[in-house]
């Protein structure tokens, strides 16, 4: 085990508990099971992240039937001090950064900076994730990659690997090239080299707009040259500086997250000079926080798992009724929706022909469960949930919306839902793990060929395909089509005729998603694949 490389796994969130609010979505969650599944396999491996002090955001439905946010303040009491401070020079002010660890959900050490220290600069810095504008969101990665790096060195702990999930650490990459000019006297070119064999960078964005970029004026500004000269942070990031670009120019190996995936990633980034090989490491999830036990249990005996997935839904619809007061009948199928709400994941695209659905909608075949946030500042999400929310006013029974998305929203509809309904615009979704999740617990996906699905679908076996594979200007129309003919043709009549059938999809897709889409694979193929590697892809001379 000693021969394992230590990895220091830097991420700008981490999804470990619905309670500890320092995650905004699949990013976060990602990162807390790979945290649990380390602890898991006894890997050597340690989380580095920030410690927000209002979360993400808490998003709420008015009287108008909008979504509106707020953010509360929170604390906790269970998090460690490892009497760690250290300092990052921002906006040529010295900000204070605390160190603090965290546990105690049963994870891998996660130590977390903090700026909320009384008479600090700037320490408002670590209040909202993802939240204000450049400014901040340059601060905050800042403060993640470059105190991040200091403080593992003021804790004294080792690390071989500095594994980036996305591109918001960059500047972590940026401080090793930093150090080694300064403490060991290499020349930039040598520099960037030795720390490319350090650092590997996992990539989550399939559209380049969706890329984080920032002018060079702004970077110099807040101090993220971080002691090198213009022209080496343009062959780093580029002019002007794009962090994905710089990441996977900071690496010796980048991953994409699905294998459909891959491909998008290396049409994306082909003409990137010097940019690292990328190679697809498929997701995973963390089974023991998202299969329920009972399920496991009773699998494989067809009857005990019927049992069990009843019991479960029983569970949701009573936790739906607390929450909203509406009463659902247990007997209708059911199908469930949750996720960030981001038009290209299109939520309500099951409504779009209305003269279809609302016949099974008003007759009582047919029950659909939303839930989900937009990111504060995009105003099409927002408009897609005050959509949902108007639909669970128009078809009150039938259609129900959950309020301010969390983890325990997600176990409840992801062990509870009958289906787990999926269609984002292919080729967008880079991976999604909710349909894992739901796989895991028998959960039968119903979903568009994105992001893992590809991998794991065999229609009418373990879940249903809508469409097939179509990528184009049309995607709407056939998508919904598609959508549709499968859901009357298909889903609807094995639920209510052949549930012999149904059970043994059930059986199916357990077995399809309990390994081969598991966080304990995903590491495996980490250290197989990107840890232990030492070849780096050769580049020309600067």
């Amino acid at each position: 085990m000693n021969k394992l490389p230590r990895v220091a796994y830097f991420c700008m969130e981490f999804g470990l508990h619905e309670d500890f609010k320092i995650y905004a979505g699949g990013l976060g969650i990602l990162a807390g099971d790979i945290l649990k599944a380390a602890k898991d396999c006894k890997l050597p491996i340690i989380g580095v992240g920030i410690l927000w002090r209002q979360g993400y955001v808490k998003q709420l439905i008015g009287e108008d039937g909008k979504p509106y946010d707020c953010y509360p303040e929170y604390s906790y009491d269970f998090l460690e001090d490892t009497g760690v401070i250290i300092n990052v020079r921002i906006r040529k002010r010295k900000v204070k950064c605390k160190v603090w660890k965290c546990i105690i959900y049963d994870n891998a050490p996660l130590y977390l900076l903090d700026t909320n220290i009384p008479d600090n600069n700037d320490s408002h810095l670590t209040g909202q994730l993802y939240g204000w504008f450049s400014e901040e969101r340059v601060a905050q990665e800042m403060i993640l990659g470059i105190g991040g790096v200091r403080a593992l060195k003021a804790l004294k702990i080792k690390v071989d690997i500095y594994h980036f999930n996305d591109s918001h650490p960059v500047p972590a990459g940026i401080e090793l090239i930093r150090e080694k000019m300064k403490k060991e006297e290499m020349d930039f070119e040598e520099a960037w080299r030795k720390t490319r064999e350090q650092i590997v960078f996992t990539t989550h964005t399939p559209i380049v707009e969706g890329n984080e970029v920032h002018d060079h004026e702004l970077l110099k500004y807040m101090g993220m040259y971080n002691g090198l000269s213009y022209y080496q942070m343009v062959w780093i990031g580029g002019d002007p500086f794009s962090m994905i670009v710089a990441g996977l120019k900071l690496s010796k190996k980048a991953n994409a997250v699905s294998r459909l995936h891959e491909i998008t990633a290396k049409r994306m980034w082909a003409d990137v000079q010097g940019a690292s090989e990328i190679i697809s490491i498929t997701n995973g999830v963390h089974n023991r926080t998202w299969q329920d036990k009972r399920i496991l249990k009773a699998y494989p005996d067809k009857s005990a798992l019927w049992e069990a997935h009843l019991f479960l839904k029983k569970k949701m619809l009573e936790e739906i009724y607390r929450r909203n007061g509406v009463k659902l009948k247990e007997n209708i199928l059911t199908i469930g929706f949750a996720r960030r709400v981001a038009p290209y994941k299109r939520s309500d695209l099951i409504f779009k022909n209305l003269k279809i659905i609302e016949p099974l909608l008003k007759g009582g075949k047919l029950l659909l469960i939303f839930a989900g946030k937009a990111y504060p500042n995009d105003l099409i999400g927002k408009r897609i949930v005050a959509n949902l929310y108007r639909m669970s006013k128009l078809y009150p029974g039938s259609v129900v919306f959950l309020q301010d998305y969390d983890i325990k929203i997600g176990k409840i509809l992801t062990r509870g839902c009958d289906v787990w309904l999926n269609n984002p615009i292919r080729p967008m979704e880079a991976s999604g793990t909710s349909g894992i999740k739901a796989a895991m617990n028998g959960v039968l996906n119903l979903s568009v060929l994105d992001g893992w699905w590809p991998e794991g679908c065999k229609h009418g076996i373990n879940g249903w395909q809508i469409g097939d594979g179509y990528e184009g200007e049309n995607h709407e129309k056939n998508d919904s089509e598609s959508l549709y003919k499968v859901l009357l043709e298909e889903v609807i009549p094995t639920y209510y005729k052949k549930r012999d059938k149904w059970i043994n999809m059930m059986l199916s897709s357990i077995e399809m998603a309990s390994f081969q889409f598991s966080a304990e694979r995903m590491l495996k193929e980490y250290y197989d694949l990107m840890y232990r590697k030492t070849d780096v892809k050769p580049v020309g001379n600067i």
